[in-house]
Order: structure tokens, then sequence, then C-alpha cells
């Protein structure tokens, strides 16, 4: 039956069935009514998604097209949802909710240079997601790209002026823990779980306030954390992403001795930097993904989304005020951002080539240039309600949902696409 109603939808948009053509225009509403109303009861009753409109699109696009590389261009139909239409938004990132004046922000989709990315297509991506995992791999802003992910998939289809909801998840979680939370779409069989990790390797909070008054962190950057490795077996793909805990003051242990550190809290040792610690950390982290005997999926690494900190350091009375994108050539990236996604591009490579020798995959999710033009997509002050008597910094770190982080969805389903269409020909 999914067939036949999918091939039915593709008709009625084509106009391919001349039947309909033969039909008074004064009784064709009538008719269409009454054909809404034969199909939803077997909708219902068989739990299969009804796709008649905007589902299934064919948006080919190159695969020589650099869908990363491109401009943030005016979407007046944007956002695809709202804080009232998903339920999965988390607090800190309702922006919505917490009374943020403006709304231009939401009002922006990516542009490639070079070719068109399709907007996100729930149905397209149910379609390829059928009876597979998805795991999300890092810390708070990886779980923000996975709760962008259900509020798409949880968009209205309009159909027929009436609205089709998509079904919603099952919570399959073991336990209550947030930071290991597993959704399960049950008419799809397609599993989302989150793993939480701050470093992707073992680590250890060693004091709570530490040289700068946010803690000191001991990582052993040579032993991957197995919370996160152990859980990955038979996850068809994987989301790998880890960044800004990168910037706390950090103790590097390797082979069991201390190295060096950054932000050291002793004169006598070595301050090796932040770059140090994050290439090491995905250095480990790739080469246990390489060496799990029975895993099969893909791996993602997604890029360092940067923050946009201005007039001061998140701690220290930084904000992020901007109220719209910045062009390709109006910004850049440098610093610590810099060596960050340059650790990540660099140990990506070697990781991919390893792979091959098992016959793993693994691709590039690069948001990077991307997210550093979009210093307008934050919470700031607004993930809480502001009379609250709160201690929390501007937050200039996650991003805003809905907002300019659902654009990671547009380019991991096109990779999808192209996985199957290109890759697997």
């Amino acid at each position: 039956m999914k067939h036949h109603l999918h091939q039915l939808g593709w008709e009625l948009q084509n106009g391919k069935n001349n039947w309909l053509k033969d039909i008074p225009r004064k009784v064709l509403p009538a008719v269409l009514i009454l054909l809404l109303l034969a199909i939803i009861p077997l909708f219902f009753s068989a739990r299969v998604p009804l796709v008649l409109w905007g589902g299934l699109r064919d948006d080919t696009v190159s695969l020589h097209c650099d869908i990363f590389k491109g401009e943030w261009v005016p979407d007046p139909k944007a956002p695809y949802y709202t804080n009232t239409s998903c339920w999965a938004i988390h607090d800190h990132q309702n922006c919505m909710k917490y009374g943020r004046p403006d709304s231009a922000y939401l009002k922006w989709k990516w542009k490639p240079d070079d070719c068109r990315l399709p907007e996100f297509d729930p149905a397209r991506f149910f379609d390829l997601m059928r009876g597979k995992s998805l795991a999300f791999v890092g810390d708070s802003v990886g779980r923000n790209h996975m709760q962008s992910l259900i509020c798409l998939l949880s968009r209205v289809l309009i159909l027929f002026f009436q609205h089709i909801q998509v079904e919603y998840p099952e919570d399959a979680s073991k336990g209550g823990d947030e930071k290991y939370r597993r959704w399960y779409y049950t008419s799809y069989d397609f599993t989302i779980q989150a793993m939480w990790t701050e470093f992707l390797v073992k680590g250890k909070q060693t004091d709570q306030h530490g040289p700068t008054n946010t803690g000191l962190f001991s990582l052993y950057l040579d032993e991957p954390d197995e919370q996160w490795v152990s859980k990955l077996q038979g996850f068809d793909y994987v989301i790998l992403s880890v960044g800004h805990w990168f910037q706390r003051p950090l103790l590097y242990y390797e082979r069991g001795e201390l190295v060096g550190c950054q932000f050291c809290p002793g004169a006598n040792m070595t301050d090796l930097g932040k770059e140090y610690g994050y290439r090491r950390a995905f250095r480990t982290a790739f080469r246990a993904i390489n060496g799990l005997q029975n895993f099969k999926g893909i791996t993602y690494l997604r890029t360092f989304a940067p923050s946009h900190f201005e007039n001061g350091q998140w701690n220290k009375g930084g904000h992020c005020l901007r109220g719209k994108p910045f062009k390709s050539n109006e910004t850049s990236l440098g610093g610590t951002d810099m060596e960050f996604y340059r650790a990540q591009l660099e140990e990506f490579r070697e990781a991919e080539e390893e792979g091959k020798k098992r016959g793993l995959k693994f691709r590039l999710l690069d948001i990077t240039r991307a997210m550093l033009m979009r210093p307008d997509g934050h919470p700031g002050i607004y993930g809480h309600r502001l009379e609250e008597n709160v201690t929390l910094y501007n937050d200039c770190v996650h991003w805003c949902l809905p907002g300019p982080i659902d654009a990671w969805s547009d380019f991991f389903l096109q990779m999808l696409r192209m996985e199957k269409s290109y890759y697997s020909s």
C-alpha cells in the first residue's frame, strides 16, 4: 500500500493522472476531500508514512559541488518548526520561549556557491533511514544537533488543508540519564541515540575550581572514553564531535604519565596548548573506531562550530548581540578555531585512509565555515527567564532552536543521498 500512496502522490503532484482533468472545477474540491477521507484511515491502520506533498523529491546535487562553501541567503519560508510544534527543544536553546525579541535570525538558509542545497525533507530522510540507527557522539552541541534533527522530523506535512503529524518517537532509553537518551521511531524502525562525552578520551575532574575557576580536568589522551566506544557496535551511522570543553584548564596524560597541560595550575609544568590535546583526542577516538571488530557503520566527523563571544570571553562578560549573518568575505577563521579545525581535518584524513584497509567509511560533515558566519544564531541571554536569579553566562556556543543549526541536517541528508546515489554505485 505504501507504494500506491507514493505513486498517487507523485501523480497528483505532477499532473499525470488524467482523470482529474475530466472533473469540473466546481466538483473537484469535493472529490479531493472524499479522496482524503478514504486515504487517512488506511494511513492510521497500516502505520505507514503518508506522503503526498513535499515528500521524496528528486533534488539532485552534483557530486562535484562543494555544499559546504557558500553564503547565507534569505529564506522567507523559514522556520520550518517552532517551539510549540516541537517538544524536543532544550530550555537553554529555546530562544522563542524566553523572549528573544527579534526573528530575523530565523529567515536564512545556506546556499552553496555552485549548486542548490535542498531543504530538509523528513520523508526522504525516513526513507533512507528505515531500519537504521544513528548515534550522536559528543557534548552538548552534539545534543543540540540531535534535538534539531528531531524537531525537523516532527514537522507537520500539509495535505489538502489538513495536518498530518509525523509520528513521535518512543523513549527507548535504559534509565533516565539524559546524556544517553535513546529514541525509537516505530513506523520506520529507526533509532537515534545520544552518547555523551566531553573529550572523546578518558577524563576526570581533578579540581572543581582550577586556575581559572572553571574546573581542572585530567585527560588520558591515549585512552578512549569507553562509555561511548563500548556502545558503538551495531550502529549504522555515527556523528562524532567535541570542541568547547577543550577551552578549559587541562592536564595531559599519555601512557599514564603527566606530559603537559594547558592553563597550567603549576609553574613546573609544560604548557602544550589547546591544539595538542584536541588533536590527540581525535586521533585516539578514530583509532578506537577503526579498531572495533564488529563495527560496520559510517562515521561522520562534524567539524568544530565556532563560538561568537564579543567584548569578553565566555566567563568574563562576552556576548553575541549581532542580528544577521556575516557574508563570507566579512569574517575568517583564525586563532584556536583554526587550530582545532586543522587538527580535525588532518586526523580525519589519516583515519579515513586507515579505515579503507578495513572497509570502514569516514565522511566529513564540514559545518565550520557556514557556522562561522552565524554570530546571530546563539541564545545569548535568552536561555532562561530574564527575571530568574540564576548564574548563567551568555550562551554564544549553542544554537537557538529553530535556528542556523537546522542546516546541519540539510547537509547530513544530502550526504546520505550522495552515499546511496554515488558512493554505492
